[in-house]
């Protein structure tokens, strides 16, 4: 595979961000609403925005099972806050009847730092970015309650009153982040997903 196609799950949220993210690692991309769509990409970025909304709209537009089918059967993907939610296999305070993707083997607390007003930036200790703490972008955030064995911790939140709880974690070919590295000017957590897809 000489340049992989990524693709971005372009039904609601951060969807041209990711985009310019991914151009500024070196990588081309294209947004995702059809099955037919998601056929034809390497990988997968789901965005931040609302799970709620993505769910319904993914289930809508018959993307739900393509987007089980490809993930169960090895597509690297990547989920930034939303999209953290829509890979995990279990939620906690989700709507009634929400579904996930699923993939990753966590427990996600959806909107587990607040509301809105409580949305907050924070630097994190990010060993598998190298050196330097990375700055990330809190807004309704979830964090990860539980992880299998599989599931590598790749960073948590280290001060306040959510100091510990897990925001970053990879199974995988699956990465996932609490936080909005796409709002912000350091792309090392999509050059770190783009090793990934080359791995793959």
């Amino acid at each position: 595979m000489s340049q992989p196609t990524v693709g971005v799950l372009a039904l609601q949220g951060d969807v041209r961000e990711h985009q310019r993210m991914l151009a500024d690692a070196g990588a081309a991309s294209t947004p995702v609403r059809t099955p037919a769509e998601l056929a034809a990409v390497d990988a997968l970025v789901l965005p931040g925005g609302e799970s709620t909304t993505m769910w319904r709209l993914a289930r809508t537009f018959g993307l739900l099972e393509p987007l089980r089918k490809r993930i169960a059967a090895g597509l690297p993907a990547y989920g930034s806050c939303a999209g953290m939610i829509l890979l995990a296999d279990r939620i906690e305070g989700g709507v009634a009847g929400q579904e996930t993707v699923g993939g990753m083997d966590i427990t996600v607390r959806r909107n587990a730092f607040g509301r809105q007003v409580d949305s907050f930036e924070a630097d994190l200790d990010f060993p598998a970015l190298g050196a330097g703490p990375l700055h990330a972008v809190f807004i309704r955030a979830p964090w990860v309650e539980k992880v299998g064995d599989g599931v590598e911790v790749l960073a948590r939140v280290a001060n306040g009153r959510a100091a510990g709880n897990i925001v970053a974690v990879r199974q995988g070919r699956l990465l996932a982040t609490s936080f909005h590295p796409e709002l912000t000017a350091d792309a090392r957590v999509h050059a770190l997903f783009l090793d990934i897809v080359k791995e793959a």
